[in-house]
């Protein structure tokens, strides 16, 4: 699993399975069995069972019910320890909107067999997000930029800071990307952390400021148009604009009705709304 974009990757928020991993995925080991040097004697008996509470996974799901470039990443895994850190993924992508918390079981399961693997801590970060554990959320969301050396998940981040009471620490990690390399929804959804981060600080203008940004584009529905319209509606509620922001959250619900209308159609990338609710002109002080 690999976002909130949510094809085949999970976001999850929270400690739900046990102690969480080390940055490398590896488990404490000071005075514990599995210490390299602890072996049992000869002749000893061994202990089989499971050293850790892994959440069962149900005997119809396989790997390849995690998406392929998922799978790609576990390519340096052996091949049983790949199977089933797929299986524990595609088991978080599939419960992470029902049972947040159970799909944080199942990233940590994996993240214990392959703590090194960017796709993998990616997944705890986001199953541990959806948990409101902002705290591993942010920390896992470090460890998967450094081990990618991506910034997709920066809006994330951003939002992560803000969860553990850092507003001004959500802005200065937003400021620090090059936004024009980053692709379209990312951008949109680190321009809607950043007006959250404004909010939490009291500066509402700001945040407005922060939605004012070339897709905020109120005749056309992308798949980042509702959330985006969302955000400004509840800026300018903040505001006190009431009109402007009750025209903005019905284009947001428009929005998200035609991509629901248009969701099996061949082209998804632009839509065209007729606006047909909203005919009183443009509300004083609008972009539109």
């Amino acid at each position: 699993m690999a976002e909130r974009r949510s094809d085949d990757s999970a976001r999850e928020r929270g400690r739900g399975g046990g102690r969480p991993p080390r940055s490398d995925g590896s488990r404490p080991t000071r005075g514990g069995a599995d210490r390299p040097d602890r072996r049992p004697r000869e002749g000893a008996a061994r202990d089989d069972r499971p050293r850790h509470d892994d959440p069962p996974i149900p005997e119809e799901i396989t790997a390849r019910d995690l998406n392929g470039p998922a799978r790609n990443e576990l390519k340096t895994l052996s091949k049983e320890n790949a199977d089933q850190v797929a299986r524990h993924l595609a088991m978080a992508a599939r419960l992470i909107d029902d049972d947040p918390a159970l799909a944080h079981r199942h990233a940590l399961a994996a993240s214990r067999r392959a703590g090194r693997i960017a796709i993998v801590r990616e997944t705890v970060a986001i199953t541990a997000y959806a948990t409101e554990d902002y705290a591993l959320a942010l920390r896992e969301l470090r460890t998967y930029r450094r081990i990618s050396g991506k910034d997709d998940q920066i809006a994330l981040i951003v939002d992560s800071e803000r969860g553990v009471g850092r507003p001004d620490r959500a802005l200065e990690v937003g400021r620090s990307v090059d936004r024009s390399a980053l692709p379209v929804p990312v951008r949109v959804e680190l321009a809607i952390a950043m007006s959250g981060a404004r909010l939490d600080l009291g500066e509402t203008e700001r945040a407005l400021t922060e939605l004012d940004i070339p897709e905020l584009d109120p005749d056309r529905a992308f798949e980042w148009s509702p959330a985006l319209f969302a955000a400004r509606a509840a800026v300018l509620e903040e505001l006190g604009r009431t009109d402007e922001a009750d025209v903005w959250q019905r284009r947001a619900e428009i929005a998200a009705e035609a991509l629901d209308d248009a969701s099996g159609a061949a082209d998804l990338e632009t839509i065209v709304i007729e606006d047909t609710v909203i005919d009183d002109g443009p509300v004083e002080g609008d972009r539109s």
